[in-house]
């Protein structure tokens, strides 16, 4: 007999949330672990490697056309399917090309002339184009999860999702580190771009939401209405309260890890090292904060497992300033791979924590009338810091050194904390429902 507890996990739609999640997880964690990788072990400096985080600009501008999606279909499947399966093929296709290009004149830009030249190159094109695909692929799958999810099922059907998304960073940030050490950089991005296609047939079988059919008249009321009812709905003052608080919530922790994979490297670890031990010691605290997270905010309200859980998530930044104060390591033993599966564990606990209350937090926040367009508004912002502010993270490092990096880190963390007063009261209970 399945444990009364245990049960919400085991519907359908939560194994739907499994597989949107993956699918929306490996083409990031492609961009911020395996492409960096690559870079590092071609002799790219820091400072590229860090600026091109700036190719993630489509996360942060997806709602400019998230109504186009909400809008129209691309062919007769549906609203949510049909975008999703065109971003998930094509993200298959690009990945596996994005492997076979040469890094060779990728240089961090001095002038006009060679920043011209730097977003040219074609692994910035192709990373950009990626990013692209994977935005618009986002779009479609959270709007089609936030369709399929009933009210109370939110809270942990983002969860899952979360999860589900922690999982895949382990195909481009372990897997694909390890084959690196054995195979050739285009075959390993190869097999990585084969991982998109679980959710490609997970797109080929399931139905479009009832809601898919219900789509805006016009392409106007698709880009204003959204707008309008959120402001409507919440008040000028409190709607631009949510906004700022959904910048800063992962502000200190997605610059935090936006170099995460160099600073191993820097710090003595081998590329299997860091596959085996730093992405699968991340993994399992991740997937066991979502799923606890999930169920907790059951009984919590999102509203309280923000405060709880982003305290553990601002805390575990730390972590990283112990590693680094302990500096580069010349022989790697037991206790240098214990130090680094702790931090990595602890700081992967907090986000999976900390995240998946923001998901439902956001997910909270849109009408399901008018859910790609604001969905991808909140998301959109809330990638900000990972596109914009990371790009300066390898600038960053070479004036403060590690140690005063993730200080810094730990002082970004805290304003969005500092919010939660106003957007999520403690003493507010407000249920996933």
């Amino acid at each position: 007999m399945t444990p009364r507890w245990l049960a919400p996990l085991l519907t359908r739609r939560m194994l739907i949330c499994v597989f949107t999640g993956f699918a929306s997880g490996l083409p990031l964690y492609l961009l911020l672990n395996l492409v960096p990788a690559w870079l590092k072990t071609e002799g790219i400096s820091l400072r590229a490697i860090g600026l091109l985080a700036i190719i993630q600009l489509p996360y942060t501008w997806k709602f400019l056309w998230a109504p186009l999606l909400d809008r129209f279909a691309l062919f007769g499947i549906g609203r949510r399917r049909s975008w999703m399966l065109a971003s998930q093929l094509a993200l298959l296709a690009v990945i596996g090309l994005l492997g076979s290009q040469s890094v060779r004149g990728l240089q961090a830009p001095v002038d006009w002339g060679s920043a011209l030249a730097f977003i040219a190159h074609p692994v910035a094109l192709l990373a950009l184009v990626v990013a692209l695909l994977s935005a618009t692929q986002d779009i479609a799958l959270d709007a089609f999860r936030r369709e399929i999810l009933t009210e109370d099922e939110l809270g942990l059907g983002n969860s899952v999702h979360v999860n589900a998304y922690r999982v895949a960073g382990l195909v481009p940030g372990s897997l694909s580190l390890i084959l690196a050490d054995w195979l050739p950089w285009s075959q390993v991005f190869s097999i990585t771009a084969v991982f998109m296609l679980p959710g490609a047939l997970m797109t080929l079988i399931v139905s479009e939401p009832p809601a898919g059919d219900r789509a805006p008249r016009t392409l106007r009321d698709a880009v204003v209405l959204p707008f309008r009812e959120f402001v409507g709905r919440r008040g000028w003052r409190n709607a631009l309260l949510i906004l700022i608080f959904i910048f800063l919530y992962k502000l200190g922790d997605s610059l935090c890890t936006a170099l995460a994979t160099p600073f191993y490297l820097d710090m003595g670890y081998s590329k299997s090292e860091i596959g085996l031990i730093a992405k699968n010691a991340g993994l399992w605290p991740a997937v066991f904060g979502g799923l606890v997270g999930g169920l907790w905010m059951v009984r919590l309200g999102i509203n309280r497992a923000l405060w709880l859980f982003g305290v553990v998530q601002v805390v575990s930044i730390l972590g990283f300033v112990w590693l680094a104060w302990m500096g580069h390591q010349n022989s790697i033993g037991v206790e240098q791979r214990a130090a680094l599966a702790l931090v990595i564990g602890f700081e992967a606990l907090g986000v999976g924590l900390g995240t998946a209350a923001f998901v439902a937090f956001i997910a909270r926040t849109t009408d399901p009338a008018y859910t790609a367009t604001q969905f991808a508004l909140f998301t959109s912002l809330a990638a900000v810091p990972r596109t914009l502010i990371n790009a300066s993270a390898g600038w960053l490092v070479e004036q403060l050194g590690w140690t005063d990096f993730f200080l810094l880190c730990f002082a970004l963390a805290l304003p969005g904390m500092a919010l939660l007063l106003k957007v999520a009261p403690w003493r507010e209970k407000i249920n996933p429902g």
